[in-house]
């Protein structure tokens, strides 16, 4: 078994597009946007777009609140790449999508991944609407995207986790906040593939095992952006407690409303730490 011809071309040919619609930028940092962040995108200047559906392999995405377009320019001043959007294990099995996506940034340049999502809290004192730096995450996908043929031009068969989010790039990201003033909490982000929310009695269970953030994405991108060595820092934005911490009535609705509550704190922290990132 080995890896698709056509995966190793599509990484090429989209790394290709990028470096066109770069314009002889070279940014150091890309950013993926969760449900309900998308709005970053509006404050890239100088941007140009290039739609997921000009780029060979990338994820056709279908949830909303998930714009489906790459977008290059500068955030703070700083060259960066804002995706808008991923492609989830609950509206597919193939992992060459992301795959793509993620090794695409790698073969133009880019060093650092800034990972977001939307996630329902486990801990009374991480509210609704806030945020949450991720410092490690428990994968209970059921799938790892790296399982099956490996090729050695994208990173080893096996590597650690240990630094799976970066404590350096962490402590950048607390300082911004800091800075601008924005509480951040700090936790352990659970993956759970969904696309159902998680029942009180699973509820319960994560909390047990240390998980303080519950989502349906992100440890993919963390896992195949390690692999290919990018390093990687993560926030999550609250959307709602978990299933029976509350009497919230949980939905995708619901998700992309308090999404768009704590959208501006967000945007405000990724702003004022992009320029902490590039000094590392």
């Amino acid at each position: 078994m080995t890896v698709p011809q056509l995966h190793i071309e599509n990484v090429n040919r989209s790394g290709e597009i990028v470096t066109a619609a770069l314009a002889g930028r070279r940014p150091r940092v890309a950013l993926v946007l969760g449900s309900g962040l998308g709005g970053l995108a509006d404050r890239v200047a100088e941007a140009v777009t290039v739609p997921y559906a000009e780029l060979p392999g990338f994820p056709v995405l279908t949830v909303p609140g998930h714009a489906g377009a790459l977008v290059a320019g500068l955030l703070s001043g700083v060259p960066v790449i804002v995706l808008q959007g991923r492609k989830h294990f609950y509206e597919t099995d193939d992992p060459y999508p992301l795959k793509t996506m993620v090794r695409t940034l790698r073969a133009v340049g880019v060093e650092l991944l800034f990972l977001s999502n939307a996630a329902g809290s486990l801990r009374a004192h991480i509210g609704v609407s806030q945020l949450m730096l991720i410092t490690d995450h428990i994968n209970a996908l059921g799938l790892n995207p790296l399982s099956g043929a490996n090729d050695e031009i994208f990173g080893p068969r096996f590597f650690g986790m240990s630094d799976a989010w970066d404590a350096v790039l962490a402590e950048k990201i607390r300082a911004a906040a800091a800075a601008e003033r924005i509480p951040l909490h700090s936790g352990v982000y659970l993956a759970l593939r969904g696309p159902s929310f998680e029942t009180p009695a699973e509820i319960r269970m994560v909390q047990a095992w240390g998980a303080d953030a519950v989502g349906m994405s992100s440890v993919p991108e963390c896992l195949i952006a390690r692999h290919c060595g990018l390093r990687v820092v993560g926030v999550s934005c609250i959307t709602n407690m978990g299933a029976g911490l509350s009497d919230e009535k949980l939905s995708h609705a619901h998700t992309l409303e308090n999404a768009a509550k704590g959208a501006a704190d967000f945007e405000r922290l990724v702003m004022a730490a992009v320029p902490l990132l590039v000094t590392v």
